[in-house]
């Protein structure tokens, strides 16, 4: 054989490449995120050149407006119609502009707003050598208990890097669960799961046990981002692209345009099967399901609360939003295939989170296992695969996440002298000694439980009403005997709080600032309204849950 012969085996005439088209850039459809990233980068030079004293609030008041402006800029959009008749892909194709992705970018939004507020309180901790001190680090860079830890302390050091992380977290979430392309699903995942490993790293009391948190989280979150990433490289080796719309159309089999190498790998369908566990799997670690769940009491307890908060709402948001839009617009084709894998992992979550959960006696790791039997409730809806299906999910991310922040901003003000008393014998009594705190408590416990009239009950009727009509009635049923069972330890800490005998040497309730009065009261008034009136917030989401492809 001549050389040009074998020469010409791995190789082809090409046409000159004669110009490279300019990229193209909706900055108006991308301005939520734009705005979002670009505080988190002034946040960054404030810490760089303003002093210490003033940090704080500049950072603060960045943060807020940058919030509320890129949540305002979501409004305009929806109104717009982006969310509906002119949903379309932007940024070349990377990020798809719709009615699920504007619906979470606003629910994200708003609970990092009202997350903020916890993460700004200065008024629980004593004073501290004349200083108002939060739940972070003085200096988290000092060795817990070393002398460069007190002197930090001392001087009244605060971490105020706190503001830019959660912005740059929020920018990753943002982004998750409306990127179109599998790298652009990626780079989100990363930009705000880094963000969160540093911020549970940061907490001011029991330091230790917040750093084997973040140790624990950042392994586990890696092992996770792996998996997605060797998923992601299997469905491109299967499909030839990355875009959602290549991969749908490949696995449906109506690919227009097959060249010889993508008819070469088309008919594999070991890749594209074990690509799209590998990635779906990383998504499910996100979410906090059984059996890729163990991070979360770890992290839950060891984190600081207000990030335990903003992490329990704002990530299970993000990442259902992603998972969604994979096995709706990437793997419809699949769906013979996924379906009775995600009823398994949706039984097991839902009766793992709510069995366990009765055996918690730190009302932290409590919560944690409540969150994971949610996630399996939430799954519910996902199996459903129907246009319901899709509205449900959202309306039961909308009411879960303020519930959650709700929820870790009471647990905040429950202190003795070594912090918070997360202990659940230290809360026997509490609605004796402080009734309020108590009843709001029991609000969000009850909306947990899914009793009606809280959000918890219109949420998880939604969910179920949408599986059931699509073909997943025993779910259902054990969807139903596991709240049921969760109902019981929820009951259990109201039972503890109202009609135990307080103890002498029990904690104090602190009296926290207007902000963490002002995310609890947003939780009350969104559990309340959502149990109450929640039609006009259904119906919100039915108009917003078509994804666009």
């Amino acid at each position: 054989m001549s050389a040009t012969a074998v020469h010409s085996l791995w190789t082809t005439a090409a046409e000159p490449i004669t110009k490279i088209d300019a990229p193209t850039f909706e900055y108006g459809q991308m301005a939520p995120t734009l705005i979002v990233v670009g505080a988190a980068i002034l946040g960054i030079l404030i810490e760089a050149f303003v002093p210490r004293k003033s940090r704080y609030h500049v950072q603060m008041f960045v943060s807020v407006v940058a919030l509320a402006a890129a949540f305002a800029a979501v409004v305009a959009l929806a109104a717009d119609g982006y969310g509906t008749t002119k949903a379309r892909i932007a940024a070349m194709g990377a990020i798809a502009v719709d009615g699920p992705a504007l619906f979470l970018q606003g629910t994200i939004l708003l609970a990092a707003l009202v997350g903020l507020f916890t993460f700004a309180e200065r008024r629980l901790d004593p004073v501290v050598h004349g200083n108002r001190v939060d739940s972070f680090a003085a200096q988290a860079a000092s060795v817990p208990g070393s002398e460069s830890e007190k002197a930090a302390v001392k001087a009244g050091f605060t971490t105020t890097e706190v503001f830019p992380l959660l912005l740059f977290a929020v920018a990753g979430m943002l982004i998750f669960p409306a990127a179109n392309d599998l790298l652009t699903l990626f780079v989100a995942l990363e930009v705000f799961s880094l963000p969160l490993y540093l911020l549970c790293a940061l907490a001011r009391r029991k330091r230790l046990m917040s750093q084997e948190a973040a140790v624990k989280y950042f392994l586990l979150g890696a092992f996770a981002s792996a998996f997605t990433l060797f998923g992601i490289a299997m469905l491109y080796g299967y499909a030839g692209s990355m875009s959602y719309a290549t991969i749908a159309q490949v696995v449906e089999g109506t690919v227009q345009d097959v060249n010889p190498a993508l008819a070469g790998t088309m008919g594999n369908d070991a890749l594209l099967l074990v690509g799209a566990a590998l990635l779906v799997m990383g998504l499910l670690f996100k979410v906090g399901a059984v059996p890729f769940h163990m991070w979360t009491p770890d992290v839950y307890q060891g984190a600081p609360t207000p990030v335990t908060g903003f992490m329990a709402a704002a990530t299970k948001v993000a990442a259902f939003g992603a998972l969604l839009r994979v096995l709706y617009v990437v793997l419809p084709g699949l769906r013979w295939d996924w379906r009775p894998v995600m009823w398994a992992v949706a039984i097991v979550t839902m009766l793992g989170g709510a069995i366990v959960a009765i055996t918690q006696t730190d009302i932290k790791r409590l919560l944690a296992y409540s969150s994971i039997a949610h996630a399996g409730f939430i799954l519910a809806g996902v199996i459903a695969t129907t246009p319901d299906g899709v509205s449900s999910v959202l309306f039961y991310l909308a009411a879960y996440s303020f519930v959650t922040i709700g929820a870790f901003a009471v647990v905040t003000l429950v202190r003795d002298a070594g912090g918070e008393a997360t202990h659940l014998s230290k809360w026997a009594g509490l609605g004796r000694r402080s009734p309020l705190v108590a009843a709001v408590f029991a609000v969000f416990l009850l909306a947990f439980a899914g009793i009606p009239l809280t959000s918890g009950f219109a949420g998880k009727f939604a969910v179920f009403k949408a599986a059931a009509e699509g073909g997943a009635a025993p779910l259902v049923v054990i969807g139903v005997i596991s709240s049921a069972i969760a109902a019981f330890f929820y009951i259990r800490v109201i039972v503890l709080m109202f009609f135990s005998e307080p103890r002498p040497e029990g904690p104090t309730v602190a009296v926290p600032s207007p902000l963490t009065m002002t995310a609890i009261g947003v939780g009350v008034a969104v559990t309340l309204v959502l149990g109450v009136a929640p039609q006009y917030f259904l119906d919100l989401a039915g108009q917003a849950g078509v994804f666009v492809r």
